[in-house]
């Protein structure tokens, strides 16, 4: 009898032993899950004081270039590609009008997915399928064979981007891209051009249809 009981106590001592080192494992895991959960969602928040010091200079740019100091178009491609990047600023409310999905070219990846969501490479080459940083005169408005057929030539200010006329760089709609937020997955990336969703281009084309003078379109990193 002394002997089973001393088996008995022998497991239940292993028992609470495994118990122990399997929640402690356990513990371990969810705690590192919810710290990795928790930078990246910092991650993929857009900045504001980066956007307001942007707006800034945005705005001495315009009185100088005589463009419109109404609004600009912000667009942070820091930010993860299935979080709203794509902002319409108040230049004299300085603050957000909207904000919107932004795909960007795919570069050496797959059209159409989302391959560089997080880590989007930029050229200024053409043929490289990427996008291009810098300012941006968004020019004529003409039809498109995308999204809601409408598009605006994008002359590149700069030279990081001024090869975008010649490269067929334009802004877009594109009817895969989505309207609402879709993290962790990305926006679909295309052929080098900044596109948004068609009701996304429905709210901020008439706002530059109307505009009497030159909007800028400012695509940083």
């Amino acid at each position: 009898m002394k002997i089973f009981t001393g088996i008995f106590i022998s497991l239940a001592v292993l028992c609470i032993a495994a118990y122990s080192l399997v929640g402690t494992s356990s513990s371990h895991t969810v705690g590192t899950e919810i710290k990795s959960t928790t930078v990246s969602d910092h991650k993929i928040k857009a900045n504001i004081e980066t956007l307001r010091a942007k707006a800034k200079e945005a705005l001495i740019f315009c009185k100088t270039k005589k463009f419109n100091t109404d609004f600009c178009i912000l667009i942070d491609m820091s930010v993860h590609s299935g979080v709203k990047r794509f902002f319409v600023w108040d230049l004299n409310g300085d603050s957000a009008m909207h904000s919107f999905l932004v795909g960007h070219g795919c570069c050496n990846n797959p059209w159409s997915q989302d391959a560089s969501k997080d880590s989007p490479n930029f050229s200024n080459v053409d043929g490289s399928y990427c996008s291009s940083i810098g300012k941006f005169k968004l020019g004529e408005r003409a039809h498109s064979d995308w999204g809601i057929n409408v598009k605006y030539l994008m002359h590149g200010l700069e030279s990081t981007n001024d090869n975008a006329l010649s490269r067929l760089i334009v802004f877009h709609s594109w009817e895969v891209v989505s309207d609402t937020e879709v993290f962790p997955d990305g926006t679909p990336e295309g052929w080098g051009c900044p596109t948004i969703s068609n009701n996304s281009m429905k709210i901020i084309d008439p706002k530059i249809k109307a505009s009497k003078q030159p909007v800028l379109m400012w695509i940083f990193k």
